[in-house]
């Protein structure tokens, strides 16, 4: 792989895994243009910039995971414990069940399936008119901020959407909490968090089906496009955290939908 080529990805993960504008989408149509040396090094890649975005999360929210995960142990060990910490620790927890248990059963079918850019048009497009109900809901009705458990686990739901590639895993779980009357910034704050044990987990699994290849890997270009995929990651997070306190997804809406105009365009008359 080339280095030029790998800090692209990088920067193509890094953004767009925490925009509402699907990394994985960004990241199929990236690959269609930039040149690929071999299979294993290609599933090594994957694996590497799962890990390094789901890094960035870890260390962004560095205090605010061990608060949480200190919260689960003193409940555990029948000590007093803040209710609030608590109730979002086990959301957290319900909320990934729905993206594990789908994601086993449909991810290589949804993934080999809508590998097409067409079809990643059609889901980018698909994704926005659902943003659009989602800003029309969230501007019609009263946010709560009030988190259940039971919140938890419709949010994902929504982040199970992120299995078509197109729909952005960030942007159908902060839809999926304003449904659920959190806030932009609850909404978004709730998305990031979730994303780790989701990210991680997708970054291992493609770790063991590195390990059952038996094929040199070029790992000098892999760990610059690591870095470069924590780095943008880092800023990404910042960047949309702020950006929800003052604005809506509008700007994210229109971009989606010119983008999948464009990959038509480039398709049929490319």
């Amino acid at each position: 792989m080339d280095v030029i080529a790998s800090i692209i990805l990088g920067f193509v993960q890094g953004i767009t895994e925490f925009l509402p504008i699907s990394s994985t989408g960004h990241l199929i149509l990236t690959e269609s243009i930039l040149d690929f040396s071999g299979e294993g090094t290609g599933l090594a890649f994957d694996a590497v910039l799962h890990l390094a975005t789901a890094l960035a999360v870890v260390v962004y929210f560095f205090d605010d995971i061990r608060t949480l995960v200190r919260a689960v142990l003193r409940k555990m060990g029948r000590l007093p414990v803040d209710a609030a910490d608590l109730t979002l620790a086990y959301a957290l927890m319900v909320g990934t069940i729905p993206a594990v248990v789908f994601g086993m059963l449909l991810e290589s079918y949804m993934e080999s399936l809508f590998r097409n850019p067409l079809l990643v048009a059609g889901v980018l497009f698909l994704g926005s008119l659902l943003f659009i109900v989602g800003e029309y809901y969230y501007q019609n009705h009263t946010q709560q901020d009030r988190l259940r458990v039971r919140t938890g686990f419709t949010i994902g739901l929504f982040q199970a959407l992120a299995l078509f590639p197109g729909m952005s895993r960030s942007g159908a779980t902060i839809v999926g909490g304003m449904f659920c009357g959190l806030s932009r910034s609850a909404a978004t704050r709730f998305a990031f968090l979730l994303a780790v044990p989701v990210i991680l987990g997708a970054g291992a699994k493609k770790v063991l089906d590195l390990l059952s290849l038996d094929t040199a890997i070029s790992w000098g270009p892999i760990v610059l496009g690591a870095v470069a995929a924590f780095v943008v990651g880092l800023l990404a997070i910042r960047f949309m955290l702020g950006f929800v306190r003052r604005y809506t997804l509008w700007p994210f809406i229109w971009y989606r939908i010119i983008l999948s105009v464009v990959i038509v365009f480039v398709v049929f008359f490319g």
